[in-house]
């Protein structure tokens, strides 16, 4: 069971456990589907403590500029210790990511990580690198679509039910129901001015040997389970992990409990002046 963690913390976690493994899937997609451009301003939003965002820019050409923002002022701290070391040039910035602190029509590529936001977090933050981006400019952003997690979802309504916990089975339903499709993401950046939207998805498997390492694991105790828990009752969460627990080690048969994820990344071109 999380306790709550620091920022610093929390900062820590993610460049360690969160950054090599569960960001690499994400920053696949970047990589394979953003074009960097040979010249002009570059914006990347929830760097997290910046390896993706820094490998980017060392692929780019010397007249790219690059502005990196994170929520976390410790993710930032770690980001510019790592640019120090290598010399890397790119600039970084504190910011709300649903309220970025930018002028509008700015930047050439606009990249941005919500795979680890709640969907009303990601809406918002599209919403801002929209309104960012220059006219012509491409937007880009990654996320978790339907499906994923339905593995775990389907244990954690019986885990609830199990528990006692009947009035909050309909939350699972919504978490399930509040991971939007891709054709909902395309959608949503045509609503907000893209042009020539385009989404490509990856499933990925996250393999755990029992419960107890799943729950424990820094990705989901620390962050997807912040969420997951957040209608819970404190003084119901250590049965209800028990009961997850238990139905997890029930569900694997001796093998690995796989966590599997639609790895989704939404792009476009801004048409128009916001």
């Amino acid at each position: 069971m999380s306790t709550t963690k620091t920022e610093k913390e929390l900062a820590f976690l993610h460049d360690l456990f969160i950054a090599p493994d569960w960001g690499e899937r994400f920053a696949e997609l970047i990589d394979q589907h953003v074009t960097i451009p040979q010249k002009g301003k570059v914006l990347y939003v929830a760097i997290g403590t910046g390896g993706h965002a820094m490998a980017l820019h060392e692929r780019a050409d010397d007249k790219v500029e690059f502005l990196c923002i994170d929520e976390n002022p410790e993710c930032i701290e770690l980001a510019k210790a790592k640019a120090t070391a290598t010399k890397d040039q790119a600039q970084f910035k504190i910011s709300a990511l649903e309220d970025l602190d930018l002028p509008d029509n700015e930047y050439d590529v606009v990249i941005g990580n919500a795979s680890l936001l709640s969907h009303e977090r990601a809406v918002k933050m599209f919403s801002e690198l929209v309104r960012v981006a220059a006219p012509g400019g491409q937007v880009a952003m990654t996320l978790p679509t339907a499906s994923s997690f339905g593995e775990f979802f389907s244990i954690y309504w019986e885990a609830m039910h199990n528990a006692g916990l009947m009035d909050h089975e309909a939350d699972v339903e919504h978490l399930i129901m509040d991971l939007p499709a891709v054709s909902d993401v395309e959608r949503l950046a045509a609503d907000e001015g893209l042009r020539d939207v385009q989404s490509w998805t990856n499933i990925e498997e996250f393999d755990f040997e029992s419960g107890e390492q799943f729950l424990s694991s820094p990705l989901v105790a620390e962050f997807l389970m912040q969420n997951w828990l957040e209608s819970v009752p404190d003084e119901s969460r250590d049965k209800l992990m028990r009961e997850l627990t238990s139905l997890i080690n029930e569900e694997r048969h001796e093998a690995e409990f796989a966590l599997s994820v639609k790895a989704t990344l939404v792009a476009g071109q801004k048409a128009h002046t916001h």
